[in-house]
């Protein structure tokens, strides 16, 4: 798969999981469209769990994540209990959490 073939499906992944973060969190950005493996560029999963990641000296983001745990969107910094609180509405929702590492960057 090409790079720009990898961006253009992976940026549609995230911007669904982009629209599914913010009907829980009002607010939602895209984080990442593509990931390496073996080292190529592919497009992030299609799975979406969601889990909470903290950013030292921030706060805590709410993320929807594919099955690596490469986030494909975020909250706002928000306080921990506002981000459980987000969290629990995802899966309540019926979204799985995902409790590995979560990939930022």
């Amino acid at each position: 798969m090409q790079y720009h073939q990898a961006v253009r499906i992976g940026q549609e992944r995230s911007r669904k999981s982009q629209m599914t973060l913010f009907s829980h969190a009002g607010f939602a950005m895209l984080t990442l469209t593509v990931k390496k493996s073996q080292g190529v560029f592919v497009p992030v999963g299609e799975q979406e769990l969601v889990a909470m990641a903290e950013k030292p000296g921030e706060g805590w983001l709410v993320v929807i994540v594919d099955e690596e745990g490469y986030a494909k969107s975020q909250s706002k910094v928000l306080a921990e209990n506002d981000a459980k609180e987000i969290l629990n509405k995802a899966t309540s929702a019926g979204i799985p959490q995902y409790l590995g590492q979560v990939r930022l960057v």
